[in-house]
C-alpha cells in the first residue's frame, strides 16, 4: 500500500500575502514529507476558487518539489484536460518536462475542472469537458510510442499531423495515468478507459469499500475497447482526511475544524452553498459544530430549493484519522481492508496551523507509515 499527500493550497484570509505564506508552507509540507517516506505528493489544479484552491499552476509547484527532494513521487491530481484549460499536446510537453527533470518521479491524473467558476473563467464549453479529458489521455497515451519522438493523432476532436513531441518522457511509454473520479459515472470510466483512479470518500470507510466494488465490478467487465494506453494502470486511491498530534483531542479538534472549512469550501462552489465560516474559536466543540454544519447546509437547500440528494452531508462526515497515531493506523487499517490500494492524506486545510501538519506529516513518517510497512 502506498502513502502520499495532496495539496489544495486551501486557505481562510485569502489576501496575497497569506497565500505566499501558505504556498511556501505547502512546499515545506512536501519537503518534510520526503523525508518522512511517503511515497507521493499529488497537487490539484482549480482557477479561481478563492476559497478552496489556489493551486492554478500545479506543474509550477510540483517542479519546485522535485528540485528540493530526492526520491518521493511527484503527483499532478490532476491537470484539467479540457481544451480551454490545458491543450492536450502542452499538457504532454510539460508532463515529459517533469517527469525528465525529476528523474522518473512523475504520476499524472486528469480531470474535467468543471466548476462554473472555472469553466467561464477559461472559456471551457461544460458539454464537451467529457470528450476533451478522453481525446486527451487518448492523445497522452499513444504520444511517444515512436522512439525517435515522431507524433501523430486522429481523433474525434483533434486532428495532428506528424511533429516532433518533445522532450520524451523516462517513463515509457508515458507516465502513469489517473482520473479524478469524483462520481461513479467517472470511476467508471476510469476502469473503462485501464487507468488509476483518485477518489474522495468522504463519507467513510463504507463509501470507499463501495466505490471500491463498482471499480473491480467495470473493470471485470469491460473488453479493453476504450483503454487509453497500452499500459493498463489499475490502481485505486482513497482520499483519508488526518490530523495526528500528542494531543488526541486537539488534533480531533482541528481536523474537525479543517474539515469543516473544506466542506463548506466544496459546497461553495460546487453545491451552491454559502461562503465557508473562517472563524477559528478555540472554545466551540468542533465535533458537535461540524455536525451542526451539516443540518446548516441541508436547511441551506431547502431554503433555496435545491433538491436535497442523499450524500447532501457526506462531506461532513468527521469520522477520519484525527487524533493519536494509534487511530490513524486503525482508520488506514479499514481503508485497506475496504480495498485501497494508496492513501491520499489530506492534512493542508484551510484553518490548520502550519504546525499541525507538520506534526502531522511526522507521526505518520515515524509511526503510521512504518506500521504498514513492517507488515
Amino acid at each position: 500500500m502506498k502513502f502520499s499527500m495532496i495539496f489544495e493550497a486551501q486557505m481562510t484570509d485569502p489576501t496575497a500575502a497569506h497565500e505566499r505564506q501558505v504556498l511556501h508552507d505547502c512546499v515545506e509540507q512536501a519537503v518534510l514529507a520526503d523525508r518522512m517516506g511517503f511515497d507521493t505528493v499529488w497537487a490539484v489544479e482549480h482557477h479561481g476558487l478563492k476559497w478552496y484552491a489556489h493551486m492554478s499552476a500545479p506543474e509550477i509547484f510540483l517542479t519546485w518539489v522535485a528540485a528540493r527532494t530526492e526520491r518521493i513521487r511527484i503527483g499532478h491530481g490532476v491537470v484539467c484536460m479540457p481544451f480551454n484549460f490545458n491543450h492536450p499536446v502542452r499538457a504532454a510537453e510539460r508532463a515529459a518536462m517533469l517527469d525528465v527533470l525529476s528523474g522518473g518521479r512523475l504520476e499524472l491524473g486528469a480531470g474535467r475542472g468543471a466548476t462554473p467558476v472555472e469553466t467561464s473563467m477559461c472559456g471551457v464549453d461544460p458539454d464537451r469537458t467529457y470528450r476533451e479529458v478522453e481525446e486527451a489521455l487518448r492523445l497522452i497515451g499513444t504520444a511517444w510510442q515512436d522512439p525517435d519522438g515522431e507524433f501523430s493523432y486522429h481523433g474525434e476532436l483533434l486532428d495532428i499531423d506528424p511533429h516532433a513531441l518533445l522532450p520524451r518522457p523516462v517513463q515509457l511509454p508515458h507516465p502513469p495515468l489517473y482520473m479524478a473520479c469524483t462520481k461513479k459515472d467517472t470511476l467508471k470510466l476510469a476502469a473503462d478507459y485501464g487507468i488509476g483512479a483518485l477518489v474522495l470518500g468522504f463519507a467513510g470507510v463504507e463509501e470507499i469499500a463501495e466505490l471500491r466494488r463498482i471499480y473491480d465490478e467495470a473493470i471485470a467487465a469491460r473488453t479493453g475497447a476504450r483503454f487509453v494506453s497500452t499500459v493498463v494502470n489499475d490502481h485505486f486511491a482513497a482520499l483519508c482526511p488526518t490530523i495526528v498530534l500528542d494531543d488526541r483531542d486537539r488534533a480531533q479538534q482541528i481536523g474537525a475544524r479543517g474539515q469543516r472549512f473544506f466542506a463548506q469550501a466544496i459546497k461553495h462552489y460546487y453545491g451552491a452553498g454559502p461562503m465557508p465560516d473562517e472563524a477559528v474559536d478555540p472554545a466551540v466543540d468542533e465535533l458537535a459544530a461540524i455536525r451542526a454544519a451539516a443540518d446548516e447546509h441541508v436547511a441551506y437547500l431547502h431554503e433555496a430549493k435545491i433538491p436535497v440528494k442523499s450524500g447532501a452531508t457526506a462531506i461532513f462526515n468527521a469520522e477520519h484519522a484525527y487524533g493519536s497515531p494509534e487511530n490513524a493506523i486503525a482508520y488506514v487499517e479499514r481503508l485497506r481492508a475496504a480495498g485501497a490500494d494508496e492513501i491520499l492524506c489530506l492534512i493542508q486545510m484551510g484553518t490548520v496551523p502550519q504546525e499541525a501538519c507538520l506534526e502531522t506529516i511526522r507521526h505518520w513518517g515515524e509511526k503510521v507509515i512504518p506500521h504498514f510497512r513492517n507488515k
